[in-house]
């Protein structure tokens, strides 16, 4: 297991998630029975919180397994998430899972992302989506979002770039307000600094917002689905997710039985 320490006091660390949360210290003292007065006192230092409390303030603010070790290391506590490799004999069981969910996909695309959009895992038709992408952007680890708007990835057959960005873009911006991760925040500067342009209407009559690739000579319309473990209790499992890719007509379901076939 491997956790960074946190490096400021508990207190400061649950004031943030606090705020994050837009939740007055009194709200969050009738959802948690906490005292007000206890919980100015630790914002302020002035109370340390018990391990239990801690969990329980963070469970209740939805704050993710990673930074709630780092809450409990700031606190002096052990951390109370394990955070194994996926390789690791403990994730067998999940591992197995989540690769038979991407195998039973085909002949349609489908991703195992970490918490960064980082690839970790896929199965073959997620090639038909990355061909043609310069070399650089297909070293480990692999980010599919710098990939899809690098004017050296997809963008360039992205028929509806604009689009797609911005629903792209709006992903990166939440999940990095959620979770408060300054490496998040770091990607969505990177991507918003691609050209790409920034038509966030999906089009009149529209029910999901496609994914519109040239591959081939054609053009593909896909829409994504996104799965997690919702029973994690492991940093790691916590942060994967499947995205599965669907065709939004007809005819690019029978374009990905072709180029899979």
């Amino acid at each position: 297991m491997t956790t960074t320490a946190a490096t400021r006091p508990v207190g400061v660390l649950l004031r943030e998630w606090r705020e994050r949360r837009r939740l007055s210290q009194l709200e969050l003292s009738n959802r948690t029975e906490v005292s007000t007065r206890h919980l100015s006192w630790i914002e302020t230092g002035r109370s340390r919180p018990t391990a239990r409390m801690i969990l329980r303030i963070a469970d209740d603010l939805e704050v993710p397994l990673r930074e709630r070790n780092e809450m409990l290391l700031a606190a002096g506590f052990a951390p109370a998430y394990p955070q194994h490799g996926l390789d690791d004999p403990a994730l067998a069981d999940v591992r197995g899972a989540l690769r038979a969910v991407l195998a039973a996909h085909l002949p349609h695309p489908a991703l195992l992302l970490d918490r960064w959009w980082d690839l970790v895992d896929a199965n073959a038709a997620a090639a038909t989506l990355l061909a043609g992408c310069a070399p650089h952007l297909l070293e480990p680890p692999v980010n599919v979002l710098r990939v899809s708007l690098h004017p050296d990835g997809l963008a360039p057959r992205i028929a509806n770039l604009p689009q797609w960005r911005a629903h792209l873009l709006g992903q990166v911006r939440r999940r990095a307000d959620r979770t408060g991760d300054a490496r998040l925040a770091a990607l969505h500067a990177e991507l918003a600094a691609y050209p790409g342009g920034t038509d966030e209407a999906p089009g009149a009559g529209a029910v999901v917002v496609p994914l519109r690739l040239r591959v081939a000579g054609a053009e593909l319309a896909l829409f994504s689905l996104a799965a997690h473990v919702t029973t994690a209790a492991d940093v790691t499992v916590e942060e994967l997710a499947v995205e599965t890719f669907h065709p939004a007509d007809a005819a690019t379901a029978a374009a990905l039985r072709g180029l899979t076939a």
